[in-house]
């Protein structure tokens, strides 16, 4: 029979930070699955703070048109299928958004397979530390920063899911690592990661001192999470020949084109030759399944550790990335559905 489900459209654009009556829940009726289709029941999506940019406009991707379903992943349960590569019961992943149910012909679905998930190793992994944050930190870090033993490796939003990860993997390759947060709690938690140090930037009157003080020596590798702000500061603490990995820039995403704060330090680049480079890390899809086979060695060895920030309910999906924008989460931001 047809199944009723609910799904969260975009209703509105934001302007600045998004607000509550920017998203609409919808009620809809999914047909019976047709020949090599499959219905899969939702057990948690994500919220992504990377998705607020294409609310508004176009990023690498583009802009989502107004009533269309948010974009995000997902981890399921295949509930009913006509397609031989899939059957009832599998938990598979996919990038179907923020709804209880989706309707798919196999593409782009991936099975979760149980010998790799399981003990420290939870089915959300699928969509945090091994799926594109996780991925982010990975490629990121160790294909453009580059780390080499005894580098201070400098991280913004450190108490996330992309620059905890990115921490741990630097901890991994030798490196000092620094972490800037914005609460005790979360340097507390970046701390116990195994970072070296912290900076809680909202008690920082001077963040170009605090880096300073905190890396005497310079900086060797910034991942960059933030921007504005926060990047210039940074740029400033650079040692010659530094790299300045960026990931993110959060603090933009909610700025208006003639709010944004853009790059001041440029100078720096010419006089310390730093190179600063972004990455889509869907460029490096053929390798993704090699990079979340090593990480999750990783997890199972206790090397490499993460952190799940889950609320209950569809209905919160909206209320929960919001959040996002005001420092709420402490990990990989989670809905669980079903």
């Amino acid at each position: 029979m047809p199944t009723k489900a609910k799904r969260w459209v975009l209703a509105s654009r934001p302007e600045g930070k998004p607000k509550l009556d920017n998203f609409r829940l919808e009620e809809i009726t999914l047909p019976d699955p047709g020949e090599h289709e499959l219905l899969i029941r939702t057990e948690y999506h994500s919220v992504d703070p990377g998705m607020r940019s294409r609310l508004s406009s176009a990023s690498y991707a583009a802009a989502l048109p107004l009533g269309e379903t948010i974009d995000s992943a997902m981890v399921g349960i295949v509930e009913v299928s006509n397609n031989e590569k899939f059957k009832p019961g599998d938990r598979v992943t996919g990038g179907f958004g923020w709804v209880s149910h989706a309707l798919s012909n196999g593409r782009g679905i991936q099975k979760l397979d149980p010998a790799l998930y399981h003990g420290k190793l939870r089915p959300t992994a699928a969509i945090g530390v091994l799926g594109i944050p996780g991925l982010t930190s990975y490629f990121g870090l160790l294909d453009l920063g580059r780390p080499q033993e005894g580098d201070t490796v400098l991280i913004s939003s450190a108490a996330g899911p992309v620059g905890a990860t990115a921490g741990q993997i630097a901890k991994m390759k030798g490196c000092t690592v620094i972490g800037i947060a914005g609460s005790k709690d979360k340097c507390d938690y970046v701390r116990s990661l195994g970072f070296d140090r912290t900076i809680n930037y909202r008690e920082a009157s001077n963040l170009r001192a605090a880096i300073a003080e905190t890396c005497p020596g310079g900086v060797d590798i910034y991942f960059d999470n933030v921007g504005a702000e926060m990047l210039d500061a940074a740029i400033l603490n650079m040692k010659e020949h530094g790299r300045i990995v960026v990931s993110g820039q959060v603090s933009e995403y909610n700025r208006a084109d003639n709010e944004l704060h853009g790059i001041r330090n440029v100078t720096r680049f010419i006089t310390h030759r730093l190179r600063m480079e972004g990455l889509v890390v869907f460029d490096y899809f053929k390798d993704f399944r090699a990079a979340q086979t090593e990480m999750a060695g990783w997890i199972h060895e206790g090397k490499l550790v993460y952190t799940e920030d889950i609320s209950e309910g569809l209905e919160n999906s909206a209320k929960a990335f919001i959040g996002l924008f005001e420092g709420e989460n402490h990990g990989r931001r989670l809905i669980k559905v079903s």
